[in-house]
């Protein structure tokens, strides 16, 4: 993939403002990427789009195919017949600065239930032939994740090893017996699916009028409690009653002593190679319909992953175990032809992977908030006059501290590399946007910045901080004042300067 000479906005759609306590598909979102226009940024990158369970992590969804409705407008579906004023009358105190799923968990669920009777009871029929043309285009993982969540509704909310054996085990009789009894609940679910793709195919045609594309995220592992894992068993490492018997996660690193005990369950690549890779091919053919741009997540364990004996209390006790990266984006590419993808080699990187990102021409990623530690920190990939033109430099990540919290919490070792580097002393207030600079005055093709970096944000406004479950991770929210005209016109400016202003 050759990405044009660019920049971009790293956010989440959860974390846009709006009326009902998270981010939406809908006017908020339209208002963002007009203000990224008026900066001149190029790409808009999100994290993965699918419906979250417990935890609430994008990288945690149910399904690595369906949309997360709870991103799904309210105000569209109002302006489309669909709900009413009265729907909304005991509607809860939002909280404007974080997401409480919580929350959204029961009374956007309710919301999305009314529309759906709306529709069965004859409000927007004009939806008709595209609901119906969309349950058969999509029907390929649609129909396995719809009678998933409702069998999740109907064991109470269990994941699916947990759930009585028939189904569990995907009994044909006893499918067939529950798709029945649970028709209206299945077919609400497809209804949600497609009201999702409707306002996000929307929402990037309007990004692509003003000469933005998205990039999105591949996690390279799925949730246990999947619909994919579900449906897909035979590809996963799981004995017979459900049960994974080894789980993902990476060894100790910069982010936890411990490691991360991720938990999801691991591929039986074996079989994947056996059938030519068919469910990873659909996998990107239906994230080409969501995303211009994909960032493969963890994209090192395509060469080796890191494989830990279930069960486990840390990630420290594991084994590297070789997978067949090759073959596979071999398979990829001769299915789909070249795709525009970002490999995310950070991390544990050996030759085995550098070789795998450069055999398929693929950029790699580089964070700066990684270039200033160690002795010789001369050396390090990440200093950005170490940097490639074929790669994607960042200030920092969803998993990064903002670059101004980051700062404020750096080393004297790191601080002085910095310095030492900068020739400069900044103060916390400025260090976001002398790092940011430093990014678009890099030789590296794309630039990227989460909005909290180029709002100044400090630590309060992190996204996440990996191998926690606190309460605050992939909870915040922009507040709509902060998206100023005059950050827009110093953002565009200092694009233009560094030779980033790369129309469509």
């Amino acid at each position: 993939m050759s990405i044009p000479r660019s920049s971009g906005i790293l956010l989440h759609p959860t974390s846009l403002p709006g009326p009902y306590g998270i981010g939406e598909l809908g006017a908020q979102a339209r208002t963002f990427l007009d203000w990224m226009a008026q900066a001149g940024q190029r790409y808009w990158q999100v994290m993965p789009l699918g419906p979250t369970g417990y935890g609430d992590s994008p990288y945690q969804a149910f399904s690595a195919f369906a949309g997360n409705p709870y991103l799904i407008d309210l105000t569209t579906l109002k302006e489309g017949g669909l709900l009413t004023d009265a729907d909304f009358a005991a509607m809860p105190a939002f909280d404007a600065a974080r997401v409480d799923f919580g929350v959204q968990y029961v009374w956007r669920t309710q919301m999305l239930e009314r529309a759906y009777a709306a529709f069965i009871g004859g409000h927007a029929a004009h939806l008709a032939p595209a609901f119906a043309a969309f349950k058969t285009e999509e029907a390929g993982w649609l129909d396995d994740y719809a009678l998933f969540m409702a069998l999740k509704d109907a064991h109470g909310g269990l994941p699916w090893n947990a759930w009585q054996p028939g189904a569990r085990d995907r009994d044909p009789a006893v499918l067939a017996e529950y798709a029945a009894r649970l028709a209206p609940a299945v077919e609400r679910v497809k209804f949600i699916q497609f009201l999702f793709f409707g306002q996000w195919a929307e929402l990037r045609a309007y990004a692509r009028e003003r000469g933005i594309e998205v990039i999105g995220d591949i996690p390279i592992f799925v949730a246990l409690d999947s619909s994919d894992a579900w449906a897909n068993r035979e590809q996963f490492h799981f004995d017979d009653r459900g049960q994974p018997t080894v789980v993902a996660g990476v060894p100790p690193d910069y982010f936890s002593e411990t490691g991360q005990l991720w938990g999801n369950p691991l591929y039986r690549w074996d079989v994947m190679e056996h059938d030519g890779f068919c469910w990873w091919i659909e996998r990107f053919r239906g994230s080409l319909k969501l995303f211009d741009v994909i960032r493969i997540d963890h994209f090192r364990g395509f060469a080796a992953y890191w494989e830990i004996p279930f069960p486990a209390e840390t990630a420290m006790h594991g084994r590297w175990v070789p997978a067949p990266g090759d073959a596979l984006f071999r398979a990829v590419r001769a299915a789909l032809g070249d795709l525009p993808i970002i490999a995310e080699d950070l991390g544990v990187i050996t030759p085995d992977v550098e070789q795998l990102r450069d055999d398929f021409a693929l950029p790699g990623m580089a964070v700066l908030q990684f270039a200033f530690g160690g002795g010789d920190f001369s050396v390090n990939a990440f200093l950005p006059t170490n940097l490639k033109v074929n790669q994607v430099v960042y200030t920092g990540t969803h998993d990064n501290d903002t670059s101004r919290g980051w700062w404020a919490a750096a080393s004297e070792d790191e601080r002085h590399n910095y310095r030492t580097f900068t020739s400069s002393d900044p103060q916390e207030d400025t260090f976001a946007q002398d790092l940011l600079r430093l990014a678009w005055e890099s030789r590296a093709n794309l630039a990227v910045a989460p909005l909290q970096d180029v709002l100044n944000l400090g630590t309060g406004a992190r996204m996440n901080l990996p191998g926690s479950t606190g309460d605050h991770n992939w909870t915040w929210r922009m507040p709509a004042a902060d998206l100023r005209p005059d950050l827009a016109a110093g953002l565009r400016a200092l694009t233009e300067r560094t030779g980033r202003l790369a129309p469509l």
